[in-house]
């Protein structure tokens, strides 16, 4: 039986969404899926027709449909417990479910796995480590919900309104970028086909998964760095005690600016936008296309990390009285090569230019 995959005689058609992507997910096939999972579920032997289904059925299509189906339930689960962080508690496993996916449907069709099989060890480790802190920060406790959801439903100020923004934005944006990120994954899928471009584990693969794990690296350090600093302001504010590695004015500064802080306002997004882009940059290098479909998964990555970190930034310049200052010194993202205040720049260079005209 042929493989429910575009035929690919070079890496570039890999990437061409006309060939990958377009003919399965921009077709009928995505509304005739739920019509065979329910005969395959009513079949007399349903276990092996659910495996026919799942082998048989192009595997961006079943990402797709899973993110789609997946929508109605956060949105009930919202509306339910008016709690809007359904998907916030997903976060850390959903990606890994498609990449992990990719690993098992090209295994089970005897395509090669080497390249898919990294992708998906790095995928569990970045699970951990993300399902972890969100854990120890009580976001899975009962009514825990992430604080800025609350000021945009104060912003809006209309519950139908905000019932929309949870079915578009939150619900359905959220879960299809989710399901868009690992896309990447996908191309090196339909690449297995070809004998060696596609199945050879090379140097390239060894350096670009390597980077992924130095990202993980630093996003479990900036973590660490951040959890012991709030660990400790807890107990000073609790206690007047003040913890060894810390003195009272970082503590009554109320934010972290040592260690990759003092480098970077937000280490921990740098490093998971990096993540996601390099997998791409990935893909785009093994199928030798400078730009290519699978690069709207983590532009739309990077989209959000750009929205949601201005908010988050907005509410601490508010909170924090030195945060503007911490904001002029550090870069938001990528360090900087001058600690020196954007304020006390443009002040030099304002006077240079003015003792420049006293000297014409």
């Amino acid at each position: 039986m042929a493989l429910p995959l575009p035929p690919i005689l070079s890496p570039e058609e890999a990437a061409q969404c006309g060939r990958t992507l377009a003919p399965y997910v921009f077709s009928s096939q995505i509304l005739e899926l739920p019509t065979r999972v329910i005969e395959a579920a009513n079949s007399a032997d349903a276990l092996h027709s659910f495996q026919e289904l799942y082998l048989g059925t192009n595997p961006m299509l079943t990402a797709v449909a899973f993110a789609l189906a997946l929508c109605p339930f956060f949105v009930l689960a919202a509306e339910i417990r008016n709690n809007y962080s359904q998907v916030d508690c997903w976060w850390s496993f959903l990606p890994s479910i498609y990449n992990l996916h990719y690993y098992a449907w090209a295994y089970g069709n005897g395509l090669p796995t080497d390249r898919l099989q990294t992708i998906g060890v790095i995928s569990v480790l970045w699970t951990i480590r993300l399902t972890y802190n969100y854990w120890r920060k009580g976001g899975y406790s009962w009514g825990a919900e992430d604080y800025r959801w609350a000021v945009l439903r104060d912003q809006i100020n209309n519950r139908f309104l905000f019932f929309l923004f949870d079915v578009v934005f939150i619900a359905l944006t959220q879960s299809l970028l989710l399901c868009a990120i690992t896309a990447p994954t996908y191309l090196f899928t339909v690449l297995a086909q070809l004998p060696e471009t596609g199945a050879i584990f090379d140097i390239a693969d060894l350096v670009f998964s390597r980077l992924l794990f130095f990202y993980i690296l630093i996003e479990t350090v900036a973590d660490e760095q951040q959890w012991r600093y709030q660990q400790a302001k807890i107990k000073y504010c609790d206690t007047g005690v003040i913890i060894e590695g810390y003195d009272k004015e970082d503590l009554e500064r109320g934010f972290v600016v040592s260690g990759l802080w003092s480098y970077s306002r937000h280490p921990n997004f740098a490093a998971e936008q990096a993540i996601w882009l390099t997998l791409y940059l990935w893909s785009a290098y093994k199928t030798e296309t400078y730009l290519n479909w699978a690069c709207v998964g983590a532009l739309g990555y990077l989209a959000l990390f750009q929205g949601s970190t201005w908010l988050t930034e907005m509410l601490s310049g508010r909170k924090y009285p030195e945060y503007v200052e911490y904001q002029a010194r550090v870069g938001r993202f990528i360090p900087r090569w001058s600690v020196s205040a954007k304020a006390q720049k443009k002040a030099k260079a304002q006077a240079e230019k003015m003792e420049e005209k006293k000297n014409e």
